[in-house]
């Protein structure tokens, strides 16, 4: 199930000139009567909600958008898990491009690992089933000062790559770099590791969090700091997917540099089911990360809708960004939410509601604002 990249024109859709009187469809969706999403509006303080919404507005001359937004605030932090894998791939396409003498397929292999990959395969299993040893490896490709840098650029500034993920040396400062093989014997290069700059404590609202957390299984009686963690909030999430989506809509200085072939590889990536990149159903079920609309459910996803995104959850955060295009009903949308499940405010226990609180929620999030939007146009 590859998108259809010619949907994503306007040209290509009905500008729909007789549209009902719009509604706010963020506002009317978490005001529906859907237990997942009471259960969380419920308690807001306690589960941190933050969510953007930008809906291709089809009755404009030209690409728009109208948006909606629900507490979201850069300078309340949530911990953004997995979700800082995206612009990792798409940073390091763009190093791929520019350098021009490594390609996809050649084979990468970390300064003292014993485990080879490739770039095209990394890059997939980072959206298809979220691979933390995929990401990994690119990180000690790029560093976090080169990521952190390109962000500042394309003009997402609130952002910051600090660390590795679910690795014993995951603030190392010193990356590894990579061996690199091409098909013949004269296409290897070894790319250096590099010491990376110090971080400063991020100084924002709810940096220290809970009541206790594990520290090598003992319990330390104290609010958690995630001063040192990574920092990736809702408006940069949403900022780096319309880049990725539209890239016609911002200036030169704020796209990603990326060749036509590059950016459909990586469109096609970030819409991949976990069986397309060769991960064997039952375990990898269609929405195994795809939270939203479907992720409270593990039958077959329809295939008139394609879900482009990035899911994170760790820590009791669970946050998904997409852009979700119902090729049937000629709908469109990015969506960015992230939301708080840890009730007994203890950090590194594994005592999350994910399953009966997070995902619920999200996935009833993404099927009322669908519905709603579905609803104008009838």
């Amino acid at each position: 199930m590859f998108l259809r990249l010619a949907l994503i024109s306007l040209s290509l859709f009905t500008l729909f000139s007789c549209q009902k009187e719009a509604v706010d469809p963020l506002k009317a969706a978490l005001s529906a009567d859907d237990p997942a999403i009471k259960k969380v509006m419920n308690n807001l303080e306690a589960h941190e909600v933050q969510i953007a919404l930008s809906v291709v507005d089809y009755s404009a001359s030209s690409l728009a958008f109208k948006e909606y937004e629900f507490q979201v605030n850069d300078s309340v932090y949530f911990y953004p898990a997995s979700t800082v894998k995206f612009p990792m791939a798409v940073i390091t396409l763009e190093q791929l491009d520019d350098n021009g003498f490594i390609n996809l397929d050649a084979t990468i292999t970390v300064n003292g690992d014993s485990i080879s990959s490739s770039f095209r395969k990394d890059i997939r299993d980072i959206f298809a089933v979220s691979s933390n040893e995929a990401y990994n490896r690119l990180y000690e490709y790029l560093g976090n000062d080169f990521v952190n840098d390109r962000m500042y650029e394309v003009g997402l500034n609130n952002f910051r790559l600090a660390h590795r993920l679910s690795t014993p040396n995951a603030a190392d400062p010193m990356t590894k770099g990579l061996i690199f093989q091409g098909s013949g014997e004269d296409e290897l290069f070894e790319g250096e590791g590099y010491q990376m700059q110090p971080l400063k404590p991020l100084n924002l609202q709810k940096i220290n969090k809970g009541v206790g957390y594990y520290k090598n299984d003992t319990l330390v009686n104290e609010p958690m700091s995630f001063a040192l963690k990574n920092y990736y909030p809702i408006s940069s999430m949403h900022g780096t997917m319309k880049r990725v989506i539209f890239p016609e809509y911002f200036s030169t200085d704020e796209q990603f540099k990326l060749s036509a072939e590059l950016h459909q590889f990586l469109m096609e990536s970030m819409q991949l089911l976990p069986h397309e990149a060769g991960y064997a159903k039952p375990e990898y079920y269609d929405s195994y990360v795809k939270f939203f609309m479907f992720g409270d459910n593990k039958a077959d996803m329809p295939e008139d809708i394609s879900i482009l995104n990035k899911v994170g959850y760790a820590y009791g955060y669970l946050t998904d960004c997409a852009y979700i295009l119902d090729h049937t009903n000629e709908i469109a949308f990015i969506l960015t939410a992230t939301v708080h499940v840890n009730e007994n405010g203890i950090y590194n226990d594994n005592n999350y509601q994910y399953d009966e609180t997070g995902i619920p929620f999200l996935a009833a999030l993404g099927r009322q604002i669908h519905q709603q939007l579905l609803n104008t146009k009838q």
